[in-house]
């Protein structure tokens, strides 16, 4: 059986019997700006990330995520790709952005779903099952390279990767 891509399951549209404190503070700013960036800071475990969640409530477009920089950096990175959206852009995998990050390149890649339960939990409590897609942006080192190009780094997942094929490493603890 097909899937359908353009359904919505999400907490606005079929919404339940009751909600938690959490998801009604999603609802609030999904309902205000269109879309949320969730910020998940740095910690003693390792590095933070940040993702959307409304995108492809209100635009139909994937949600996005982003890992390794300076929360503040990601959110205004997704946000600025969220203003894409908003203006008409379709963001798909496979493409790049210039001068989203300082001058530099990022390209978005399609998330395995398999990695949903574990970076994005929020999105699945709003949106409360699949099928909604998720896009990595990917960010280059320092010599403008991403993680596929060269030796690879520890800096980001590889989401585009199932789960047992990404290297071991702070992601994958």
């Amino acid at each position: 059986m097909p899937v359908d891509l353009t359904a919505c399951h999400c907490v606005l549209c079929n919404p339940p019997d009751e909600l938690d404190r959490r998801t009604r503070l999603t609802i609030g700013k999904v309902q205000e700006h269109g879309w949320q960036v969730t910020m998940i800071p740095r910690n003693e475990h390792g590095p933070g990330w940040a993702f959307t969640i409304g995108l492809w409530h209100h635009h139909r477009s994937p949600e996005l995520a982003m890992f390794g920089l300076d929360i503040h950096d990601m959110q205004t990175c997704l946000n600025s790709l969220g203003d894409k959206v908003v203006a008409g852009e379709a963001l798909k995998a496979g493409q790049e952005w210039q001068d989203i990050i300082d001058q530099r390149p990022v390209a978005l890649k399609a998330v395995d779903h398999r990695w949903y339960h574990t970076f994005f939990g929020t999105a699945l409590g709003f949106y409360r099952r699949p099928p909604f897609p998720f896009l990595q942006v990917v960010w280059p080192s320092p010599d403008n390279t991403f993680p596929w190009q060269g030796d690879g780094d520890d800096h980001q997942p590889h989401l585009w990767l199932r789960p047992d094929e990404h290297p071991a490493g702070v992601w994958t603890r």
